[in-house]
């Protein structure tokens, strides 16, 4: 997308990918306003938002950007948190980071963004190689796919770093975020086990291992366990479909990020691989098709 003389909202996290961002956004001629959207975080757990928005602000004052600040915090409580308990609870395993793309970064931050005259909106997110996010950006709708722009996108994270460094920015060698969307560095075991307590039927997935067992499937609050596996279904049943593409041209699936593609087709809300698959399937991930190397849409696995 051409974005010379256009008005961009870009999410400024505080780290490297949507720093570089801005960075080349402006170097493009666009007018760059960085926005760190602030989200909902667990009391009494840490918390790394404060000092997150100040490295926001540190890089939108080195790129002499405008900064502001978005409250997405009742947002994300609803539409991810609420979402991940109720999964858990439910004996499915829910993908949060899908649901805060969807309802938090794509969601209320691109409604914000239109409601205050943008052109477009621009993420770190990368769309290609090594860090291929693609498969948490599924549910996107596909309107608002459209008016995003990914800077750094087909870029890979060794370049992104050199940039930050040839740019100056003053976040170049803060370390990536490894938790969960928003969490900073609370895990989701941790989260579950201060919000639920140490029921272990919500913190484990089907096809896990434990205690030399398989968990092959939660009941009235308990884990299912057994000496073999459970089963491997033929195929792969899902719901809530967004598509990008026709989905009868559809060539490959994924079921967790960075696993192998699968070949194969669909067939109604059913995904009918070419071959046998090797592994069971977790009730409540995602499900990301493709047409030969473009994403083409996703569901939740059933």
């Amino acid at each position: 997308m051409h974005v010379q003389g256009k008005k961009v909202f870009l999410g400024l996290s505080g780290g490297v990918d949507s720093a570089v961002s801005a960075a080349l956004l402006k170097g493009q001629g666009a007018q760059v306003i960085g926005v760190f959207i602030q989200g909902w975080y667990p009391p009494g757990m840490p918390c790394t938002w404060a000092e997150d928005r100040r490295d926001a602000m540190r890089v939108a004052a080195h790129l002499q950007i405008p900064f502001l600040t978005l409250d997405a915090s009742s947002e994300y409580k609803k539409g991810v948190i609420d979402y991940l308990l109720a999964e858990y609870a439910a004996g499915r395993t829910p993908n949060p980071d899908v649901m805060c793309n969807k309802e938090v970064k794509f969601g209320v931050f691109y409604d914000f963004a239109m409601a205050h005259g943008a052109d477009c909106i621009a993420t770190g997110h990368y769309v290609s190689g090594e860090k291929d996010q693609r498969y948490f950006l599924w549910a996107v709708p596909k309107e608002v796919l459209g008016k995003t722009v990914f800077p750094v996108g087909n870029m890979e994270k060794s370049d992104v770093r050199r940039l930050a460094k040839q740019f100056g920015l003053p976040v170049s060698g803060k370390p990536d975020s490894q938790g969960v969307c928003f969490l900073g560095s609370v895990s989701v075991k941790e989260f579950l086990r201060q919000e639920l307590g140490e029921d272990a039927a919500l913190l484990h997935t089907v096809g896990e291992r434990v205690d030399g067992k398989f968990v092959v499937g939660k009941e009235g609050g308990h884990l299912v366990l057994s000496d073999t596996p459970c089963a491997i279904p033929h195929d792969i049943r899902f719901r809530d479909a967004n598509w990008f593409l026709d989905s009868s041209k559809i060539t490959s699936a994924q079921v967790r990020y960075r696993s192998p593609h699968i070949p194969g087709r669909v067939s109604g809300s059913t995904f009918v691989p070419a071959e046998p698959l090797t592994e069971p399937i977790a009730p409540g991930q995602s499900v990301v098709f493709y047409d030969g190397g473009e994403m083409a849409g996703g569901g939740i696995m059933e």
